[in-house]
């Protein structure tokens, strides 16, 4: 079997990582390629790549920025293995490069689609600027396999996935998502709908790359606005919604017409919540009301149909 190692990035430094990959392949010839998806990052990062070519590592290289969901396409395309591993930039291997290779063999062709999980540094971060992505990251998304198989398709996520080569000749990323956000739910909400089942395993990568408060903040907004969008344009919206965390809940606050009420109280406490996140980030309970009520805002600003380039319509659904 042949398993290549797709890594998308933009203006990051992911030098020490690749070289401990490139290790770790030595030992387990299963993993025949990296290819490193350059899409548009500058000059100075871009030579960094291009140094690490070698017989086994490849650059694939978009002049402008096309996106997340259009560079894994292009890896996808580009790769010569059987099986693809999608792994972030800003990971981190918490052992050895080999260790971590080997806990995928075993499950590789019994299973389609194997999440491996993300996990945190058990000590937040020394920059208290940084404490809102740690403290949601450690407390919301690092979950054993035990847990994350209870619903495999709520915790899917690109971060660290393998999957099986033959599920892209029905499915592709879709890359009319531009901006940050929900593009792994949406394929998630894909793999069910065409009938592939995820399984999740014990072999995290370590999230390292930790956006600033006021980054995290705005790559939030950017994910609520592009779940609206997606929540417009899916044809089976039960389905979707199984996936989705706010979704789940949006159902309930519909069902007791709540929905205008949370909007009101996002558009009037917006900016304190904001301050306050930014300047603590302790307060998981305050993100997630912020995030939720913000989706209910979306909500009801497209249900009086006022213009948003958000919501535009897509000339197809999902």
């Amino acid at each position: 079997m042949n398993i290549s190692i797709l890594i998308p990035v933009n203006n990051y430094d992911l030098v020490a990582f690749v070289h401990s990959l490139r290790i770790g392949m030595e030992n387990v010839p299963e993993f025949c390629e990296i290819l490193i998806g350059d899409d548009g990052s500058d000059e100075d990062y871009r030579s960094k790549y291009l140094s690490l070519i070698d017989s086994k590592l490849r650059v694939i290289v978009s002049e402008v920025n096309i996106g997340r969901a259009a560079i894994r396409n292009r890896l996808i395309t580009e790769a010569k293995g059987e099986f693809l591993l999608f792994v972030d930039a800003d990971a981190m291997l918490p052992g050895t490069a080999e260790a971590y290779f080997q806990k995928w063999l075993p499950f590789v062709r019994a299973k389609k689609v194997i999440s491996g999980g993300v996990i945190y540094n058990d000590t937040p971060p020394g920059d208290p600027d940084r404490f809102l992505r740690w403290n949601y990251g450690k407390h919301k998304e690092q979950k054993s396999a035990t847990e994350r198989n209870k619903e495999p398709f709520l915790y899917f996520s690109t971060f660290n996935v393998l999957i099986d080569r033959s599920i892209f000749d029905k499915i592709r990323f879709f890359e009319e998502l531009k901006q940050y956000g929900y593009e792994d739910v949406l394929f998630g909400y894909q793999l069910k709908k065409a009938g592939f089942e995820i399984s999740h395993i014990d072999n995290g990568l370590l999230h390292e790359g930790l956006e600033t408060n006021k980054e995290y903040i705005l790559k939030t907004k950017h994910g609520i606005e592009n779940l609206s969008m997606l929540y417009d344009n899916v044809t089976d919206r039960k389905a979707f919604a199984s996936t989705v965390k706010i979704l789940k809940l949006y159902k309930w606050i519909k069902l007791f017409r709540l929905s205008k009420l949370l909007a009101g109280i996002f558009i009037r406490y917006r900016d304190r919540m904001e301050i306050k996140l930014d300047s603590s980030g302790k307060s998981l309970s305050t993100f997630w009301f912020y995030k939720i009520s913000m989706f209910c805002t979306y909500r009801e600003i497209h249900l009086r149909k006022k213009t948003l380039s958000i919501f535009r319509k897509f000339p197809f659904r999902f």
